[in-house]
């Protein structure tokens, strides 16, 4: 093992990020736009994936569950790839296949959101969750890598986002850089400040984001006469990220 070695895996890492910023800011803007409509509207947020892509779905429900880097309300998410008695009773009853999507048709339902993580794109559970999911009514938002597989080009996909690098440790380390910026989107709209000048309802349904100098702005799916386009709204707290100076 050489320090060569490791300064050209940091660099290939590196690289993978400044490639990405091209191509993915819209689509992480989309997919935060999705997930607060959902929340909102009183749906959940339901992942899963295998292997370490369990493990992100995972960790990605226990920032919403708990909090990010901010106190806040409670969100509604599970990770449906951790209860060893459900997923050995499916594998071994029905087929290993079916693991996810037998999940899904149990604690899914119309206005809920799937989040479907397969590095290859190709996992059968994963696709199979996300046919389940399009039949119920709920939307998909994919997280692959490679050229996104066959759950990249699934009819169900409302949006994709895909690392195009072949690597599996570079595109895993991309997700969960994706599920944080996601994360920090989602604490914009649902976090109360106070002294720093933003303004956000506490209450689901009427969250809120403001600066200090902008008049106050009505959020997506808030009751009210009028509806804001969804990409000025998440805009918004995209803006106020960067002036706050989190690191994501």
């Amino acid at each position: 093992m050489t320090t060569q070695l490791i300064d050209d895996l940091l660099c290939e890492g590196i690289a993978l990020r400044q490639r990405m910023r091209g191509t993915l800011p819209p689509r992480l803007q989309r997919g935060a736009e999705m997930m607060v409509a959902c929340l909102q509207q009183g749906g959940k947020i339901i992942a899963c994936g295998n292997g370490g892509s369990a493990a992100d779905a995972q960790h990605f429900a226990g920032e919403l569950v708990n909090r990010f880097e901010q106190d806040r309300e409670a969100l509604a998410a599970v990770a449906i790839t951790h209860d060893a008695s459900v997923i050995t009773s499916i594998g071994n009853d029905i087929h290993f296949d079916a693991i996810f999507a037998r999940q899904v048709a149990a604690l899914g339902r119309k206005g809920d959101l799937l989040l479907a993580i397969s590095t290859s794109g190709n996992s059968a559970n994963v696709l199979a969750a996300a046919d389940r999911a399009g039949e119920i009514g709920m939307e998909v938002i994919a997280l692959t890598g490679g050229d996104g597989g066959r759950l990249g080009a699934h009819p169900a996909v409302a949006l994709h986002l895909n690392i195009a690098h072949d690597s599996t440790p570079r595109v895993q380390e991309m997700h969960i850089t994706c599920l944080h910026i996601l994360c920090t989107l989602i604490d914009q709209v649902f976090v109360q400040h106070g002294d720093d000048g933003l303004d956000r309802s506490h209450h689901r349904g009427h969250g809120r984001i403001r600066g200090k100098d902008s008049p106050p702005t009505e959020a997506v799916g808030a009751v009210s006469n009028r509806e804001l386009p969804r990409t000025d709204f998440v805009r918004s707290a995209m803006e106020t990220t960067k002036r706050e100076n989190h690191r994501i």
